[in-house]
């Protein structure tokens, strides 16, 4: 299980390892930025509430990449330009969650935040995934990093993605958290650059 001290060294760990990166990451999401503004016809850094640590919402950062209109899950990838395909496909959208980590909603490692409705009502044990802040990356993001390929090819992909996906997110989430280790955070981290 994690511990307090665990989470202290993870929040100090995020915070390095993000003032190291923002210096250089900060051109290339300027001009992702300028892209998905030109390409998408809107501004093109997209925010959406998501819910964080101990169930509290927050606003998520991320490059624009689909189209205006209503968007259904399944179906993401049709209403996705061809630029933000490739920006979803190589995840260069997500760039912007630096600021999510430095502010401190999000942690490079831990589960993927999700719309209201999933984590805000896990009960009974499950609960224990809200004591972690969710991550850029983690263990289901990694099983799960071609999600809407996979949706696309349901019949009814919200059910398929309430009944099969997200409860198997749940227990690797779970198994996460009850054998938290840095080094576990270090490995997934190396496992999701190489994975790029």
């Amino acid at each position: 299980m994690i511990t307090k001290t665990q989470l202290q060294v993870k929040r100090i760990f995020d915070v390095v390892f993000v003032i190291i990166l923002l210096p250089l990451m900060l051109v290339p999401i300027l001009i992702l930025v300028i892209i998905a503004t030109i390409d998408t016809k809107k501004i093109g850094i997209f925010s959406q509430y998501r819910v964080g640590q101990h169930g509290k919402l927050f606003k998520i950062y991320k490059i624009r990449t689909l189209k205006h209109g209503e968007h259904q899950l399944g179906h993401l990838n049709h209403y996705a330009t061809p630029i933000g395909k490739f920006l979803r496909r190589t995840k260069l959208n997500e760039f912007p969650q630096l600021f999510n980590v430095l502010i401190g909603d999000m942690s490079f490692v831990g589960p993927r935040p999700d719309i209201q409705g999933f984590a805000d009502e896990l009960e009974g044990g499950d609960r224990i995934i809200l004591k972690v802040k969710p991550g850029i990356t983690g263990p289901a993001s990694l099983k799960y990093r071609n999600e809407e390929l996979v949706l696309e090819r349901q019949k009814d992909p919200n059910q398929y993605n309430r009944t099969i996906i997200w409860v198997d997110k749940v227990k690797i989430n779970k198994k996460y958290v009850k054998n938290y280790s840095f080094c576990l955070d270090l490995k997934l981290i190396l496992k999701s650059t190489l994975n790029k």
